[in-house]
């Protein structure tokens, strides 16, 4: 049970964000900006999918690629507590974020700063949430491929949120700046 819970996290995920994206287009705004400004995005989605299917072939008994490091219903369980509560944040980010929702970097038309809701918590809620998920989808489905997916986007995140607080400098100036030194980078 708990491995369709992370099968469905992850698809919630990707409905979450093609959907706001959808909604922001009809107003006129372009949310998915991906590999515009940074062109090494593109080597995302291979991995991604390669993600999707370790997940999907360990909810659905297809053929498994990478073995489990190790089995514990409870620590499956405390992944799914922690998928949900990844989830939960991860709508909150998009709520707060109104109609500055982009993915990836958006220099011409940023939006306003928002440093309400889910922002007011941590200044980079939406990673923070993929953190909570990859994290729990690991303690579900133990597989030492999704460790090292856990470690690396550990190690993306912390390599693109300095690029965005740059870009973040030059779009706002001092009021980010107030706001980077008044707001913890994830919780």
């Amino acid at each position: 049970m708990a491995r369709y819970i992370a099968v469905v996290t992850l698809v919630l995920l990707v409905i979450l964000v093609l959907f706001r994206a959808f909604q922001l287009k009809k107003l006129g705004i372009k949310a998915l900006r991906f590999g515009e400004l940074d062109k090494k995005d593109f080597f995302i989605p291979p991995f991604a999918l390669l993600l999707f299917y370790i997940i999907f072939s360990s909810a659905f008994g297809l053929p498994e690629i990478g073995a489990d490091l190790f089995y514990n219903e409870l620590v499956s369980w405390a992944g799914v507590a922690i998928c949900i509560m990844g989830i939960l944040f991860f709508v909150y980010a998009l709520i707060s974020f109104g109609k500055s929702f982009r993915v990836g970097l958006d220099e011409d038309q940023p939006g306003e700063l928002i440093t309400t809701g889910a922002f007011s918590i941590s200044r980079n809620p939406i990673y923070t949430a993929f953190g909570l998920v990859l994290t729990g989808v690991f303690l579900i489905i133990p597989n030492w491929i999704i460790l090292i997916y856990m470690v690396a986007g550990i190690w993306i995140f912390n390599r693109q949120i300095p690029l965005e607080e740059e870009s973040l400098r030059k779009i706002y100036g001092e009021k980010y700046v107030k706001y980077r030194n008044r707001v913890r980078r994830f919780l």
